[in-house]
């Protein structure tokens, strides 16, 4: 009797929590508080645990996943998903809707005006009413499988309401939020992460996480905008569709609008101006177009690009008129000089804008920027300020040409500049604003990964004299830390243990949070793999270096040069003393031995795959990626604006890859 009493509070559980889920991150109208939406949640878990024979995939404790993924799986949908041709004003508008007109021979229809999101399509197989694939729109034909990171955005259910049976096809976007954007980039500028340079970037770059845990941090959300073969479900407009998709408890975006008139459009997009886009917790950065009859979108059809029924109406850029009152100097980890203008505050595109990277000397002189002047502003993807120019004319005779200093801000040792680069360095390796820098580096996510240790609180333990170098941090104890601000047993007692776990990240780590010029993250990880000790790259010689692929003079060289300097002995050998590991499993990084022997060229833009990526792949099967084409290459992987390597292989004969041929090499493994 009690299993079957268990087994209908299974089901009351999951249909009562997914409708609070529906309230909170769909209606944003929440209808419990957290602690009793957490409550269910918990009895759900342990009664699944109990009974695991009644685990399902909709369950809302199947939200995130379990182990990371080692790649994304490809996915073709089943239908294309098309791109948008664009209008760039209001002219071009009329031009589109004289083309729709002449084409069906009318001389009025509806048009449905939605918001443009700056997101990431994708594409939403339901079965049976069950969410079962997930994929990114990719080449519109072929895309990536993201089921499992999708799952952890509460707004995409697991399960339609009232959705039919059989197969649906559901299109809409991923974004982040606003909110979900400041608080990451926060985030990641606390673990000495760089900042993602807008929502889109962030949005990709959280779906195409290998470990949907990592993807539920980022606090995504989705709205839903289309269905592929409509008209089985009764639908005849696209205003119709929306209402069904919301009927069936997907997300849609409230801002949507019928119009019988073009020019009842064009004032509809141009009423979008920056201040009321601002008020949206998402960004847009236009406004798509459709007929509304599907009846006469079918009938109109598609080019083999995209649909001759829908145009996007992009934004123009913001730009906004502000004074630069003065140029402040920063110092980073590797000792480079860096300008900042300081601006009189204006508003661009919803936000004050303060600050803006002047980048370095040949940025200030190319656009001639003095201290004084009227310069236009704009924001880079609406997020990242910059300046576009100077206003010359509005010069009065009392603006101060700038030039970087010839010693350091912080520490006031000569600054110098290396022949050949733009960088303006310090030269004092011991200069607090290098060293602080250096640390913050070390700590981050990409390098030693020791969490709870972001800018605020080095900046807390320079300022309290208990670091001065990268070795002090592992001799931090309760007792040195206890006593700063806001730092309570619990965070303590973590930041010690973050700590001592970072000691065995292993030699790709500790190479790249050393922050050797040059030497960034692949590479630290090639040379890792390669000789698998610091002792081993200590004996090296630069001529053994430029054997190593993806290893070129300026690397080898700063290597050598860093190895070698006695600040660098020291350093290593009291991190070997504190028990910081230095070598690297080589098995423990590649999964197959199929591609041993196999050298690999990645030129031009791949369809789905990013180059990286790629690289990984082939890393992870035994292989080894060149960026240069030679007799040895074993293959050549061709994407779009292939160049001058795509050539190279066809006149010395080696067998070129298209992305399928690629991931057809994988299959066969």
């Amino acid at each position: 009797m009690k299993r079957e009493e268990d087994k209908a509070r299974i089901a009351e559980l999951r249909k009562q929590l997914e409708e609070y889920s529906y309230h909170y991150y769909v209606l944003d109208r929440p209808v419990v508080e957290d602690s009793e939406y957490d409550k269910l949640f918990r009895e759900l878990q342990g009664l699944e645990v109990q009974y695991p024979e009644w685990l399902s995939s909709d369950s809302p404790t199947q939200r995130i996943g379990g182990v990371p993924l080692e790649s994304f799986r490809k996915f073709i949908h089943p239908h294309p998903l098309y791109s948008l041709s664009n209008a760039m004003n209001p002219d071009e508008l009329r031009a589109f809707d004289k083309r729709v007109k002449n084409g069906l021979e009318v001389n009025s229809l509806e048009y449905v005006v939605e918001m443009k999101f700056d997101g990431l399509a994708m594409n939403l197989i339901y079965q049976d009413q069950i969410f079962v694939i997930g994929a990114t729109r990719g080449d519109g034909q072929t895309g990536e499988e993201v089921t499992e990171n999708l799952k952890t955005i509460h707004s995409i259910p697991l399960r339609l309401l009232e959705g039919p049976a059989g197969d649906v096809e559901i299109r809409g976007e991923v974004y982040m939020p606003k909110k979900s954007f400041i608080r990451l980039n926060e985030l990641r500028d606390e673990s000495g992460e760089p900042p993602f340079a807008n929502p889109r970037n962030a949005a990709a770059g959280s779906v195409r996480q290998l470990d949907a845990k990592i993807a539920a941090e980022r606090k995504l959300s989705f709205f839903a905008y289309g269905l592929a073969e409509a008209d089985k479900y009764g639908i005849e407009s696209q205003k119709s569709m929306l209402e069904m998709l919301g009927k069936w408890r997907l997300p849609i975006c409230p801002h949507h609008k019928v119009f019988s008139d073009i020019e009842e459009v064009v004032d509809y997009c141009l009423s979008w101006t920056p201040e009321k886009r601002a008020s949206l917790d998402y960004e847009i950065d236009g406004l798509v177009i459709k007929v509304n009859s599907l009846k006469n979108q079918e009938l109109l059809g598609s080019t083999a690009k995209d649909p001759r029924w829908a145009i996007a109406y992009k934004f123009p850029a913001v730009e906004e008129i502000t004074q630069l009152v003065d140029i402040e100097v920063s110092v980073g980890r590797t000792g480079v000089l860096t300008p900042t203008a300081i601006l009189v505050p204006i508003r661009v595109a919803g936000s004050m804008i303060g600050r803006a990277s002047l980048h370095n000397q040949d940025y200030i002189d190319e656009k001639d920027i003095r201290i004084g002047d009227w310069v236009k502003l704009r924001k880079a993807g609406d997020v990242i300020p910059e300046v576009v120019s100077v206003l010359i004319e509005r010069r009065g005779g009392n603006e101060v040409p700038f030039k970087l200093p010839e010693k350091c801000p912080i520490c006031l040792n000569s600054a110098f500049q290396i022949d050949g680069e733009v960088a303006v360095r310090c030269s004092n390796s011991n200069c607090p604003a290098v060293l602080r820098e250096k640390l913050v580096h070390f700590i981050s996510r990409n390098a030693m990964d020791i969490e709870g240790l972001g800018p605020a609180v080095v900046d807390l333990l320079f300022r309290e004299k208990l670091i001065t170098d990268l070795t002090d941090l592992y001799q931090l104890c309760s007792e040195d830390l206890i006593s700063l601000e806001r730092m309570g047993e619990k965070s303590v007692a973590n930041l010690l243990y973050s700590i001592e776990k970072s000691k065995n990240q292993g030699l790709a780590r500790l190479l790249f949070g050393f922050g050797i010029r040059h030497v960034g993250e692949k590479v630290a990880v090639i040379l890792a793999r390669t000789y698998q000790s610091i002792e081993r790259l200590q004996a090296l010689t630069a001529e053994e270096l430029l054997e190593v692929d993806e290893v070129g003079p300026k690397i080898a060289e700063s290597l050598i040069q860093w190895l070698s300097s006695e600040e660098s002995k020291v350093l290593i050998g009291k991190l070997r003393e504190l028990g910081v590991k230095m070598t690297e499993d080589a098995e423990s990084t590649v999964k197959s031995d199929s591609f041993k022997g196999l050298t690999f060229v990645l030129t031009g833009t791949l369809p789905t795959l990013k180059r990286n990526d790629a690289a990984r792949m082939i890393e992870s099967y035994g292989g080894k990626v060149s960026g240069s084409v030679s007799k040895k290459t074993s293959y050549v992987v061709a994407g779009e604006e292939a160049g001058s390597k795509l050539t190279k292989a066809e006149e010395l004969g080696i067998r070129i890859l298209d992305e399928k041929g690629f991931l057809d090499l994988f299959s066969e493994t």
